[in-house]
């Protein structure tokens, strides 16, 4: 097995981000790993392991799962459950935050949700508080504006809303 890619500090996460970990954690223990051993078990029973590409991929995909096995529970060791802070009207970690985005001459709404580093998922609305604008929008309050480089040049966020 190779080594984990989770350094040893605190790591902080929402309640519910531990809880989507907690899930995946169970899956792959009660389902995915005792599914790929069986496949490992088979793959053995078709002769000379050498030459044997179902044993291979198997076995490959055993050390991948048991590799995220390892990651997860070293986030789940790590893990400072951060709770929903946003006191007077400012983002903190667990806030949705609605923001007017004007990039060029072009104005959009979005929402965000600021979470911890291993729970953001750009595409679903969750930013990490470490990111660029989770870092921007951090203690800011309703109606201030920040601005974030990008990939595509300045972008301009003012703040909506935060629930």
């Amino acid at each position: 097995m190779t080594n984990s890619i989770i350094a040893p500090h605190k790591i902080q996460l929402t309640s519910e981000g531990l809880a989507e970990i907690e899930k995946e954690l169970k899956e792959l223990e009660e389902i995915k790993l005792p599914e790929v051993i069986k496949r490992v078990e088979t793959a053995r029973g078709y002769g000379d392991l050498s030459e044997n590409a179902e044993y291979h991929s198997a076995k490959e995909d055993q050390e991948l799962i048991e590799t995220r096995i390892a990651d997860l529970k070293g986030v789940i060791a790590n893990a400072t459950i951060v709770k929903h802070t946003h006191k007077n009207g400012t983002v903190g970690m667990g806030s949705q935050v609605q923001v007017t985005i004007k990039s060029g001459r072009s104005k959009r709404k979005a929402t965000f949700h600021i979470v911890g580093e291993f729970e953001a998922a750009p595409k679903d609305g969750k930013v990490s508080s470490v990111s660029p604008l989770g870092k921007a929008l951090l203690g800011k309050k309703k109606g201030e504006k920040v601005e974030v480089e990008t990939p595509a040049g300045m972008v301009t966020y003012e703040i909506v809303e935060i629930k």
